[in-house]
């Protein structure tokens, strides 16, 4: 997650609790929780809040004075007539908050979820931008998809960047007309959900990405170390009798894209990751100069596997990657303290309910 700057849009969602700081990264107060909303708020006096500047990483006590939506001054002892007053005291206010990796699933999915819910939703937790990956039907592999999702967000209160798919079809077969799609707003690739198996067109791929300045997002995965996995291999697994995903199957595959991102000098970035040795990985290609990058979501450093034993085999708790270990959990934690992991995101994905509730 990164702050992001919305145009002078004012959002209650960026108000958030102190506990984040403390180790809870969802708290939000009963109070705020009641009152946000997905709209840009009018008129509006936040008052004795810790104000976050993510310039300087500076804090400092100040008031923040709404008007017609827009910030209209910063200050202590700040004061309005008619102006509705949100205590702030006990919190943080910030610039709203960017999610680089979200499944807003529009076109195709809209049962799961559309543009326009999506967005609301990440306003409503008090994200102002968010980038959408392709695995939509049709999967966004043409021009005419990125400006659709584009043009459906244009309305909302939440700036979309989308990200483009690797290969025609999410296939893996045959490279999607790149350019094309940066033409026409796409920020990135992936072909997210599906990992890239075919290592030449992975080369291609870079090489074509860094003519255009563009990340390759990878899904590291290695589908035949765990065809019918459900969760992480490890004891957990073991004692459930499921089948298990290794370790190995993630770093395998970003091993792969780091010697291609040296050898093209193209821009890999890392989605999920999730295992110990992975973070080590990464931490010496960035030592060598490659251009690598990389994020984490929230649940790989706040749960293990055994959530899916402890949640009575919930599908909450399914997920790609799977959850993995304490030592997995501890290593993350260590390269977010370091800056080997740069981003912290939600890989927000939902589904509709009748696809969760099975056996």
């Amino acid at each position: 997650m990164s702050m992001h700057a919305a145009g002078g849009r004012a959002y209650l969602g960026s108000v958030i609790d102190r506990t984040m700081a403390s180790g809870n990264p969802t708290a939000l107060s009963p109070a705020l929780s009641a009152t946000m909303t997905v709209q840009a708020t009018p008129d509006l006096l936040i008052k004795g809040g810790t104000l976050l500047d993510p310039v300087t990483g500076s804090t400092s006590q100040s008031d923040v004075l709404i008007r017609d939506g827009v910030i209209t001054a910063l200050g202590e002892g700040l004061s309005a007539e008619a102006v509705p007053v949100y205590d702030a005291t006990g919190k943080y206010v910030s610039m709203g908050w960017m999610d680089m990796h979200v499944h807003l699933r529009e076109p195709g999915f809209e049962h799961k979820e559309t543009i326009q819910t999506g967005c609301a939703a990440a306003a409503f937790g008090g994200f102002t931008a968010v980038a959408c990956m392709p695995n939509t039907d049709p999967p966004i592999h043409t021009r005419d998809v990125v400006e659709f999702i584009i043009e459906r967000a244009g309305p909302t209160p939440v700036d979309v960047y989308p990200i483009a798919c690797v290969s025609k079809h999410r296939k893996g077969e045959s490279l999607a007309e790149m350019a094309d799609l940066a033409e026409g707003g796409a920020v990135a690739f992936s072909d997210d959900g599906d990992p890239v198996q075919d290592t030449g067109l992975m080369r291609h791929a870079l090489e074509y990405s860094r003519m255009l300045n563009k990340p390759i997002i990878g899904h590291e995965e290695d589908l035949p170390l765990g065809p019918k996995g459900h969760m992480h291999e490890g004891e957990v697994s073991t004692r459930l009798g499921l089948p298990g995903i290794p370790t190995i199957s993630e770093e395998i595959m970003i091993a792969r894209d780091i010697l291609l991102a040296e050898y093209t000098g193209g821009h890999v970035h890392i989605a999920h990751i999730s295992t110990a040795n992975a973070v080590d990985q990464v931490r010496l290609a960035k030592a060598k100069g490659i251009h690598v990058t990389t994020e984490v979501c929230t649940h790989h450093f706040t749960l293990t596997d055994k959530a899916v034993e402890d949640m009575d085999f919930d599908t909450h708790t399914k997920m790609h990657p799977p959850l993995r270990t304490q030592t997995d959990i501890d290593a993350i934690k260590v390269g977010l303290k370091d800056g080997t992991i740069d981003a912290i995101c939600t890989d927000h994905a939902p589904h509709a309910s009748f696809e969760k509730e099975v056996e």
